[in-house]
């Protein structure tokens, strides 16, 4: 997945006109589904949902959320096979799986609605791959991508602070297309672009 964090000029009125564009894709684009299936009027908002079939918010796609913690990998989950919680539709690999989920919810929900978890060290509900993903104190982290997790990796306990702190400050309870056109533009002050981070990733790389 192609990663947002792209230069922006400092020029104030380029800021407040980029604002107004990025939300306006964001509307034009994402369309009235979209922005439903993102932000349910639930507790549980934003999420990296999306509408499938008579699944209006189906999280991550229909991965399976428990089989992260009990086979330590993921797994495309069956619509025959699912649960709503908070209006967020979730699907499972198996009735085990179901079972275990409807028990404790909260234990297997993935961290920052699904969304990427390197994208909310910058305030950035956005992007999310089912297969690109952390355990961390048992807790389930999902990233956009491979480089995205390896830039979180740089300083996993920093990280989980930085994204804990917007995602409980801004994000949660937001809407998921309004808070990211807001930080794409008025950027996070520790803000670092996509080559920023790959430079971290492979001098890290190298002194390792």
């Amino acid at each position: 997945m192609t990663s947002p964090f792209l230069s922006i000029s400092s020029n104030w009125s380029r800021r407040l006109s980029g604002l107004w564009v990025a939300a306006s894709v964001a509307l034009l684009l994402g369309g009235c589904t979209a922005m439903t299936a993102q932000n349910p009027s639930s507790p549980l908002k934003p999420v990296n949902a999306v509408s499938d079939g008579g699944d209006a918010r189906l999280m991550l796609k229909g991965a399976d959320v428990v089989s992260y913690f009990t086979a330590g990998k993921d797994a495309t989950g069956s619509p025959q096979i699912k649960s709503v919680y908070q209006d967020v539709t979730f699907r499972f690999s198996s009735a085990a799986n179901k079972a275990l989920f409807d028990a404790n919810p909260a234990k297997y929900l993935p961290q920052y609605g699904g969304y990427c978890a390197n994208g909310l060290v910058y305030g950035i509900p956005w992007g999310g791959d089912a297969d690109t993903w952390l355990m961390q104190d048992g807790k389930l982290y999902i990233f956009g991508g491979a480089g995205s997790m390896a830039a979180f990796k740089l300083d996993v306990p920093g990280n989980i602070k930085m994204a804990d702190k917007y995602w409980s400050e801004e994000a949660q309870g937001s809407n998921s297309f309004v808070q990211r056109a807001k930080r794409l533009v008025l950027r996070v002050p520790h803000y670092k672009n996509g080559e920023e981070l790959d430079r971290m990733v492979k001098a890290a790389a190298q002194k390792g």
